[in-house]
């Protein structure tokens, strides 16, 4: 992109085999056990995929890049699709009131461009580490582009599988990139013309394989970046045509187009909406404006939009947050406003600067999470109360969205990532991890807290959980009642309805009082309690509150809002985690277990430790929809275990689809095989019965 630093993605190459290189050894199959391969197989880790349009560099890529042609791509040949594919449909979402007066809903909306990891080596399902960008303000945005691409790797990247899940389950639809690089960048014009060589029947086959990648990825659309210089008209024609028969023939994809390549087909970013770049605008469904925009620059983009009888909130105006995150000095006024309708909607580009920028010695998760939510909510954390300043958070201006609509709904506060993971209170996984895909509904709005004292510290916590790697932590002093707001929602509200809350304070904290705060329909607050927690810890503890017999009269309406109300019975300070929280109309019924696991490959390395492939198939009649009426719905995610002596399990993983990789199953005491298990997890976090193989050393 223009005017910036020098900044090519996936420069930094990781040294591991990438996916599929010299091919796989699979294991002969036999009742779900694994006999011993004839010769150890390659590297099974799984990675992101990437691709050149058709040919490939002269020479040999680095050590763990592989080169593919997407001309040559079938997905029934890619090895690495199972752990590559999306699960999670993309929810619908609605937008609650603002908690503030200055948010609007119906106008600007914001996009991201995120690089999550370097081109080449990007796991194709988490890594045991939690040092991760693992964002979680969802509710903010309505795009978000994985970004990345290199003339070293590739130029095609397809969003990995924990991504599309997590940001699926917030409503937000998710963008692989196309990137041609600048000839600076090692960008070559003959990849452009690759990309946009038309068949013999006038369309464009590269079109057609980007579409079948997003549907068998299962991800939304495209980013389109052409910035390699040295075209001419007919070129600009050409990718004029590749757009609109890309947006055109995607049947529901989104395509996103970048200001830089001109009709005249050289290079010429016009940062802004204008004749130069507008048939682009107008065969594509948004465009990302580049970054040197001015004040007059964004009116006149927003009358040609409408001009052109396309929205104005469909140009995304873009900052570049990469080098200096929230000081980074923006003309907010020019964009949106706070006095007039906001002018057009804007792009975040590298808002991981907030993971990037932490510093050496602070780098755990909780400290990550409180800068980003910051970027998002503003300096004080209220959402409802933005302060005034040069960085103008997304929270001052942009309504929040929600995707509560149905029951059953619960949230264990798992941000995706941990130091270990917790079932039911007890610490099952002993090493660090992340996996997006795993990651729950988190409240909205960063935070929202009504107090007439001391306003508690609250924030996502990873010293203990109920269950996942994540808790949700009220640390203060409470002089009188807090009551912290967690969801908007609209939620069925009747007579069997039960709320389910799973909490414990902390040593040295002192006891606290706890009431349920649910808002139905358009009246106040009602607080029902939820029990009294002693002094100085006692471990988890939960609590059924039968919120639907408690307020009669309700039947047949909504609860527009969900939350807490702590009370400290000496006005002293807390230490307070909230667990779980799940509201259902029904009682809780196990899915049936997946079917027939098995091990795909395997192979025991140095070390004594050995990488599996995992399938399955889903349990018999599970479905995907979900309402108040249901006993049962649909999978969440499935998990895996390791059977240990003692009727003890290790956690080895999850997943949102039906394969999984295992990088390092430890045997234990030497035994001559091991038992793994696949279970399945409903939306209230109701475990199946487990579907067991076993693994022979």
């Amino acid at each position: 992109m223009n005017d910036r630093p020098a900044r090519p993605t996936g420069v930094t190459r990781r040294r591991a085999l990438a996916a599929g290189a010299g091919g796989l050894a699979a294991a002969a199959l036999s009742g779900g056990r694994v006999t011993a391969a004839p010769a150890p197989p390659p590297a099974l880790q799984p990675y992101a995929s990437y691709w050149f349009p058709d040919s490939l560099p002269a020479g040999s890529p680095e050590p763990g890049v592989v080169w593919r042609s997407l001309a040559s791509w079938e997905p029934e040949e890619d090895p690495d699709l199972p752990f590559n594919r999306a699960a999670v449909p993309l929810a619908a979402r609605f937008a609650p009131p603002p908690p503030n007066g200055t948010a609007r809903a119906g106008e600007a909306r914001v996009c991201a461009l995120a690089a999550f990891a370097t081109t080449s080596g990007n796991p194709s399902q988490g890594a045991p580490t939690a040092d991760c960008y693992a964002p979680t303000n969802w509710a903010y945005l309505d795009e978000l582009v994985f970004w990345g691409g290199s003339s070293g790797e590739g130029l095609i990247l397809a969003p990995n599988a924990p991504v599309v899940d997590a940001a699926h389950r917030n409503g937000v639809p998710v963008l692989g990139t196309v990137f041609l690089p600048p000839a600076a960048y090692g960008g070559q014009l003959r990849w452009t013309r690759d990309l946009v060589r038309r068949g013999p029947d006038g369309g464009f086959p590269l079109a057609d394989r980007l579409i079948r990648v997003a549907r068998a990825y299962g991800f939304d659309g495209w980013f389109v970046n052409a910035e390699t210089g040295g075209g001419d008209a007919r070129l600009g024609a050409d990718m004029r045509d590749f757009i609109a028969y890309l947006q055109g023939h995607g049947e529901g994809l989104r395509v996103t187009w970048y200001d830089a390549m001109a009709v005249s087909g050289g290079i010429d970013w016009q940062n802004r909406l204008n004749e130069h770049n507008a048939p682009f605008f107008q065969a594509a469904g948004s465009m990302f404006l580049n970054f040197n925009w001015d004040r007059s620059g964004l009116l006149s983009s927003a009358a040609l939009a409408r001009r052109l009888e396309r929205s104005p909130y469909d140009l995304w105006a873009g900052i570049d947050v990469e080098a200096r995150g929230w000081d980074t000095p923006v003309d907010w006024d020019a964009v949106v406003p706070a006095a007039g309708p906001h002018v057009t909607s804007y792009g975040f580009y590298r808002p991981e600067w907030t993971w990037k920028s932490l510093p050496a010695g602070g780098r755990g998760p909780a400290a990550f999470h409180a800068r980003d939510d910051r970027f998002w909510s503003g300096q004080a954390l209220d959402p409802s109360a933005p302060e005034a300043g040069p960085w103008r958070p997304p929270a001052a201006s942009v309504a929040d969205r929600s995707t509560l609509t149905a029951l059953p709904f619960a949230t264990t506060f798992n941000t995706g990532h941990g130091l270990g993971w917790y079932e039911k209170g007890r610490r099952t996984g002993d090493s660090a991890w992340n996996h997006l895909g795993l990651q729950d509904r988190l409240p909205g709005r960063r935070w929202t807290v009504r107090t007439e004292g001391p306003r508690p510290t609250v924030g996502f916590d990873f010293a203990d959980a109920w269950r996942g790697g994540s808790s949700l932590l009220v640390d203060g002093r409470l002089t009188g009642p807090a009551a912290v707001e967690l969801y908007a929602a609209r939620l069925p509200f009747a007579h069997s309805t039960v709320v389910e809350l799973a909490q414990r304070t902390d040593p040295g904290s002192g006891a606290v009082r706890v009431e349920l705060a649910v808002a139905v329909d358009e009246e106040p607050y009602a607080f029902l309690p939820a029990g009294t927690l002693r002094a100085g810890g006692r471990g988890w503890t939960t609590v059924t509150v039968r919120a639907g017999a408690k307020l009669r009269g309700r039947k047949g309406r909504t609860i527009r809002s969900l939350g807490i109300r702590l009370t400290a019975a000496d006005g002293g300070a807390v230490r307070w985690r909230l667990g779980g929280l799940a509201v259902r109309a029904a009682d809780p019924a196990a899915p049936a277990r997946p079917a027939h696991p098995a091990i795909t490959a395997a192979r025991v390395g140095a070390d004594g430790t050995a990488e599996l492939r995992l399938a399955w198939g889903a349990p018999a009649g599970s479905g995907n929809g979900s309402g108040s009426g249901h006993r049962t719905g649909p999978v969440r995610q499935y998990e895996v275990r390791q059977a240990l002596p003692g009727g003890r399990f290790r956690f080895l993983g999850g997943t949102c689809g039906h394969a999984y990789y295992v990088p390092a199953l430890r045997r234990t005491d030497g035994e001559a095989a091991t038992r793994i298990e696949v279970r399945a997890v409903d939306e209230l976090y109701t475990v199946s019965a487990p579907a067991p193989v076993t693994f022979r050393w």
